[in-house]
């Protein structure tokens, strides 16, 4: 029998903080759908993070009510109990076993949707809810909102609301707990751990799949679910494409390779990249720019703290990568004109970072009344700042075509200093030189 992973005191809190922002309103969370991968084999799945937040639960086709001040406050609809099928597909807990491992008030076979939940809505204003995801999920909120007013028509009511939850959820999954950052910190060791493992076996001739799978092997020996996301392993050119997927090529002598890659442990990602030589040793024009693009990255970690934004962060980085790029002959010209122009975004295209959590880029408002919204404790952020030369580039310096440099850390906003979870993935060139190729 499988459990609940999260502790029922901190869901009861999570729910009760939504109802008291909510009052007349309803919170409905629908499980994702199950994918096809190909005839009758699914995609592993993956629960919805705000249906884990606030529930803990993890199964496929589900539905989830907080209804404030009803009796039921919360409902689950769920997949029967059916021993056949959990012959072939394994456990489900079913509407009995839900309730009690998760503090549910009530919960029904999701068969009873339709004759148990519109009674259940019929007085509420609005429902908060997760659409625009899944035609089937839309198609049964459409059928839902018709099936309320059909009871409640005569009353004078009209049409219940529907309103989107990304955002109402989002805004509490945004600041983290202590017990949310233990969680982080645990994927976070996890993945230092892997991330140094793949150090150790990285050497000429390797294909960069088999890297991966030294990677996937390390997370998992540490207890983590699954990648947070679909690594990046790239070496040589393939590093200078930002979400490059393929992982399949030789890991060449003189090339730098980009890994990109983060566990998960139970739902909450860790995100971390690390660029060194593939045979172990930088050559003096990839030294240089490496250790410009690391000094940048140490620069911005220490401004991650409350009352800063995310907006001053990258326009740091921005200042102080565009002088890289003039200092190594990218660019020419004036500084300003260089930043204004956005000449820069040939050679740095992306973000300074983003927000961490449940989802690699997680939820929250990046925006507050028109201004950029302002760290605060508990917040955790990536910090990435990276410089990408394109092997076909002729404007650019010979030795640097096709050298695609990126150095990422998760960082907790704290009171005092911020903190690094990743710290222990090494970035000093000395500790990557030493570690690089030791495991043969």
């Amino acid at each position: 029998m499988r459990q609940n992973k999260f502790d029922l005191n901190i869901l009861k809190q999570r729910q009760e903080k939504i109802s008291q922002q909510i009052e007349g309103s309803a919170l409905l969370l629908m499980s994702h759908p199950e994918y096809i991968k190909n005839y009758d084999a699914h995609h592993p799945y993956r629960a919805d993070s705000s249906m884990v937040y606030m529930t803990g639960f993890e199964e496929p086709g589900a539905v989830f009510l907080l209804i404030p001040g009803s009796n039921p406050q919360t409902v689950m609809f769920v997949l029967p109990k059916n021993i056949e099928q959990e012959t072939w597909t394994g456990f489900r807990f079913g509407p009995d076993l839900t309730e009690k491992h998760f503090g549910i008030d009530k919960c029904f076979n999701i068969e009873d949707f339709f004759k148990e939940a519109p009674a259940l809505l019929k007085g509420v204003d609005s429902i908060y809810t997760n659409y625009f995801n899944d035609r089937d999920q839309d198609e049964m909120l459409r059928k839902l909102v018709k099936e309320i007013y059909k009871l409640s028509h005569r009353s004078g009511r009209n049409h219940v609301g529907l309103k989107n939850s990304y955002e109402l959820v989002g805004e509490s999954r945004f600041i983290k707990t202590p017990d949310e950052i233990a969680l982080m910190k645990k994927a976070a060791d996890a993945s230092c751990y892997a991330h140094k493992e793949v150090m150790k076996f990285i050497k000429p001739g390797i294909n960069e799949r088999a890297l991966h799978g030294v990677f996937i092997k390390s997370i998992f020996e540490k207890g983590c679910n699954r990648e947070a996301y679909e690594g990046i392993f790239a070496s040589g050119a393939s590093a200078t494409t930002l979400h490059y997927i393929f992982n399949d090529q030789e890991c060449k002598d003189g090339e730098v390779f980009l890994i990109d890659a983060g566990g998960e442990y139970n739902f909450y990602a860790a995100d971390i990249t690390r660029s060194y030589p593939v045979n172990g040793k930088f050559n003096e024009d990839q030294k240089r720019v490496y250790q410009k693009v690391l000094d940048v990255q140490k620069k911005l970690i220490n401004m991650v703290k409350p009352g800063a934004t995310r907006t001053e962060v990258h326009n740091a980085s921005v200042d102080m990568l565009v002088d890289v790029m003039i200092d190594e002959g990218l660019l020419i010209g004036d500084k300003n004109k260089i930043i204004e122009n956005g000449e820069f975004k040939k050679y740095y295209p992306h973000g300074v970072g983003h927000p961490l959590g449940l989802d690699v880029h997680d939820t929250g408002k990046s925006v507050i009344a028109g201004a950029a919204r302002r760290y605060e404790e508990g917040m955790v952020w990536t910090i990435e700042p990276g410089l990408y030369i394109p092997h076909d580039d002729s404007s650019a310096p010979k030795a640097l075509r096709g050298l695609g440099i990126r150095i990422e850390d998760d960082i907790v906003v704290t009171k005092g200093e911020p903190l690094n979870l990743t710290a222990a993935a090494p970035k000093e060139i000395d500790e990557m030189e030493a570690l690089i190729g030791s495991g043969y």
